[in-house]
């Protein structure tokens, strides 16, 4: 597990709970290594350059597809998101930008 996109234990932490148990059919791929391909992919751009390291692209785009229709990425986006520490937790969100002149090419500053 050391090249491309991996959850950490953190954000796996706070997922693991949304997922899908006891569905019916075949035994699942394990769910960490797809949703990390799945997050993978999203950020590359193609179901078709998957490493193998995540599992086959095919099993892959189907678990994304399927929890797509169930509406769990949503779930499992905002819990994602919600473990994001903000950069600047002490900067007001009314910090004010101080407005630049305008600049005049010939004359330099307008007044």
């Amino acid at each position: 597990m050391s090249t491309g996109f991996w959850l950490s234990d953190r954000a796996w932490a706070a997922i693991e709970l949304l997922l899908p148990t006891n569905r019916p059919g075949a035994r699942r791929a394990d769910d960490h290594r797809a949703i990390s391909g799945i997050i993978h992919v999203l950020r590359i751009g193609r179901w078709q350059d998957c490493p193998p390291a995540y599992g086959p692209p095919t099993t892959i785009y189907n678990r994304f597809n399927r929890w797509s229709l169930r509406g769990l990425w949503r779930r499992i986006f905002a819990a994602l998101a919600a473990q994001i520490e903000p950069r600047h937790p002490h900067l007001p969100c009314s910090v004010k930008v101080n407005h630049v002149k305008p600049v005049n090419p010939v004359y330099g500053y307008v007044t």
